[in-house]
């Protein structure tokens, strides 16, 4: 509600303001396709929640909802890749690329939501390196408009929503913030056909969506059948930092700092190219490994003290025992 109500506002305004037309480029046909879309997403999982429904329905209902947005005007038209060159004409190429995005984005955000403020936390990150994206590229101001919406409510419903939370997003919100981000990483990104572009918001979501490749493949190794996508395991990235010993709280924020790492890696990829892009990544490794070390070495320091503390209790009540026993005797 809070992102659709800024939307609503923000069009009225801009609209009168004559900053914005929502009859040009069919534009009022798009957002009525995200609207549809985000409809059919929310209603099946509502359901989801309140009752439980089958993994296939909501894949079906994903990608029924990302057929009506391409179908309505939202979709990467064209663009450009080394040693790839599929032309603008071949529409069905491209249809079926948008709607494979849309499901996608919306699955990966989905199965990354495991701890209190996961999810949300990423969105906004996510949101903030889009934002930046798309004022760079001179990107339609509707997109902007959009994503600028999306982080407010995101602001707005953290504080609740992180641990420990106080109020949980369910598969409809997690359902949601994946296709809009998804959309509207589309709609920032239309028209631009050179390969940076169309790739930047690939890895401002590279969490999220390296996190679902690895689902993906483990699961069917696993299963040893392609049934097996569908079934939830423990593997998750969030589950393995649990299972290092890390809290809820640092596990998130960890995972925060790794998905603002990709969204600074894109920006500056776009604005500065990919020397710069790479010589920031190598600093950031470089600084990850050695924070990593370190880290380890005030964890065992800290877990070996607690055990010397551990003997030392056992020892003072061994002692007691003792002069219990000297005393009864």
């Amino acid at each position: 509600m809070g992102f659709f109500v800024s939307v609503i506002y923000l069009l009225i305004v801009m609209t009168i303001e004559n900053n914005i037309d929502v009859f040009q480029d069919n534009l009022h046909v798009k957002l009525m396709g995200f609207v549809i879309g985000a409809i059919i997403i929310g209603i099946t999982c509502f359901y989801d929640d309140v009752k439980g429904a089958k993994a296939l329905t909501k894949l079906a209902a994903q990608t029924i909802a990302g057929i009506i947005v391409v179908k309505m005007g939202i979709r990467i038209d064209y663009f450009e890749l080394p040693f790839i060159n599929i032309p603008e004409s071949n529409v069905l190429f491209y249809d079926i690329f948008s709607v494979l995005w849309i499901v996608g984005i919306t699955n990966a955000m989905n199965l990354i939501d495991g701890l209190d403020g996961l999810s949300t936390g990423i969105s906004i990150i996510s949101s903030i390196s889009l934002l930046m994206i798309f004022a760079l590229n001179d990107s339609p101001l509707i997109s902007i408009l959009l994503i600028t919406s999306l982080c407010g409510s995101l602001v707005g419903f953290l504080p609740y929503n992180f641990n420990p939370a106080k109020t949980f997003i369910g598969d409809t919100g997690s359902n949601f913030l994946g296709y809009s981000l998804s959309v509207i990483s589309i709609m920032g990104v239309a028209k631009t056909y050179t390969a940076i572009v169309i790739v930047a918001p690939l890895i401002v979501l590279a969490l999220p969506v390296f996190d679902t490749l690895l689902a993906v493949v483990r699961r069917i190794i696993k299963g040893k059948n392609l049934k097996a996508i569908i079934e939830p395991d423990a593997g998750h990235l969030h589950h393995k930092m649990l299972q290092k010993g890390f809290t809820q709280r640092q596990a998130v924020l960890i995972m925060y700092a790794i998905s603002a790492v990709f969204g600074m890696f894109a920006v500056i990829l776009l604005d500065s190219g990919i020397w710069k892009a790479l010589s920031f990544a190598i600093m950031i490794v470089l600084i990850i490994a050695l924070g990593y070390k370190e880290f380890f070495k005030v964890k065992l320091l800290s877990s070996d003290e607690h055990e010397e503390q551990n003997v030392e209790h056992e020892e003072v009540n061994n002692v007691e025992d003792i002069e219990k026993y000297r005393k009864r005797s």
